[in-house]
C-alpha cells in the first residue's frame, strides 16, 4: 500500500519562508517522479514543481526563483523548499508520485492527504 505523508505546513508572514517534506512508502521510490502541486477552495489542483528519478527539476512560473525540490532518495523524501513567500502562495499543498514526471495532476497514481499553507500580508 503506497502511502504518501506530507509535513511542514503553517502560517508565515510574507516574505518568510516554509518547508515541506514528503515521505513516501511501499513503492520503490528511487525510481518515481515526485510533483508538489497547490489547491485553493474551488479551483483545480495547480503544479508548484516536480523532480524526476535523476533529481532534474521543473517549476511553475509562479514560483521560479523563490522554491526548490529536491529530494533524498535514502530518506524517501522529497522536499519544497518555500522562500519569499506572498499571500498568493496560500493553499493546501499535495504531494504527488508518479513513473514520469507531469505537470498534471489527473496523471499521477498518489497522493498525499495535504498540508495547509498559510502566508500572512
Amino acid at each position: 500500500q503506497v502511502q504518501l505523508v506530507e509535513s511542514g505546513g503553517g502560517l508565515v508572514p510574507a516574505g518568510g519562508s516554509l518547508r515541506l517534506s514528503c515521505t513516501a512508502s511501499g513503492l520503490s521510490f528511487s525510481n518515481y517522479a515526485m510533483g508538489w502541486f497547490r489547491q485553493a477552495p474551488g479551483k483545480e489542483r495547480e503544479f508548484v514543481a516536480g523532480i524526476r528519478w535523476s533529481g532534474v527539476p521543473t517549476y511553475a512560473d509562479s514560483v521560479k526563483g523563490r522554491f526548490t525540490i529536491s529530494r533524498d532518495n535514502a530518506k524517501n523524501t522529497v522536499y519544497l523548499q518555500m522562500n519569499s513567500m506572498k499571500p498568493e502562495d496560500t493553499d493546501v499543498y499535495y504531494c504527488a508520485a508518479d513513473r514520469s514526471l507531469r505537470t498534471v495532476a489527473r496523471a499521477y497514481d498518489y497522493w498525499g492527504q495535504g498540508t495547509q499553507v498559510t502566508v500572512s500580508s
